[in-house]
């Protein structure tokens, strides 16, 4: 726990023993035990609300993403069309339309 081993363990232990004493030691040590608990639920809802938070912020992220390929894609069909552009043969000249005049 925390790199602390057995000898300092008790090193700690002895010296709250000295400071506080017998009869109150018990009462910091639950007091501790609380806060510590408390603290740790604190923690793990704040984690739990940044996680949720974080998948909230991706699901908008992916609607967004829906929303923007839906209007370009009602944006490109209101586009003109392009008319096709004659083969051109490799090696030879483009084929020679019909002249739209007749001559006379």
């Amino acid at each position: 726990m925390f790199g602390i081993g057995m000898p300092e363990l008790m090193v700690i232990a002895v010296v709250a023993l000295l400071v506080v004493g017998p009869k109150k030691l018990p009462d910091i040590a639950k007091a501790l035990g609380k806060g510590l608990s408390e603290f740790r639920k604190a923690t793990d809802s704040a984690t739990e609300t940044i996680k949720e938070t974080l998948k909230t912020d991706d699901l908008k992220k992916d609607m967004d993403g829906i929303k923007d390929s839906l209007l370009r894609g009602t944006v490109e069909e209101k586009k003109a069309p392009v008319s096709p552009v004659a083969p051109v043969v490799p090696g030879g000249d483009a084929p020679k339309l019909p002249d739209p005049k007749p001559q006379s």
